[in-house]
């Protein structure tokens, strides 16, 4: 017993030695909201997935877990109606993908969207190539912001136009 008492008062000893810093619950915040994105990042992949395997895409290195904690991820059938937003649109341009969906990405384009960079784009669609355009588009309440978007076709495993999609980021 002399022995254990001994061990406490060594560790009590210890302990009132040691400096600590007190974190307010506030700061606690942050590791709420990291936990947060996290599943919807993870929520965006299980989605992406979900129409890569049911549409039979050809196994492409997308890597969307990283690109979507730096890009918003749009995806289009092959008659251009988006069938998939991700979550991180909202912080770019205000929309939800609820919004969105059914609709074709010339929504977010206004007056002040350029004509020739708009051809340009629908000329790569139509050829089914990639492209990468930075484009002048309307967020939800109508202010103007410039977005980089970087646009691929994607073929099913028979090699026919499943959908196409887009990774953007504001620039």
């Amino acid at each position: 017993m002399l022995e254990l008492k001994q061990y406490d008062i060594a560790v009590a000893k210890h302990h009132k030695g040691l400096k600590r810093t007190i974190l307010p619950v506030l700061s606690w915040n942050f590791h709420r909201e990291y936990l947060e994105e996290s599943k919807k990042i993870f929520s965006d992949c299980n989605k992406l997935n979900v129409i890569a395997s049911s549409s039979k895409w050809i196994e492409e290195d997308w890597d969307f877990n990283n690109r979507l904690k730096e890009e918003v991820v749009i995806v289009t059938n092959a008659k251009l109606q988006i069938v998939f937003a991700s979550h991180n649109m909202t912080k770019m341009n205000g929309y939800e993908e609820e919004e969105v969906i059914g609709k074709s990405p010339k929504m977010f384009q206004g007056k002040s969207s350029n004509l020739k960079t708009s051809s340009e784009i629908r000329e790569a669609i139509q050829l089914q190539q990639p492209f990468e355009k930075t484009v002048v588009n309307y967020n939800k309440n109508g202010e103007i912001y410039i977005c980089l978007i970087k646009g691929f076709p994607v073929f099913n495993i028979k090699g026919k136009l499943s959908h196409f999609i887009a990774f953007e980021k504001a620039a």
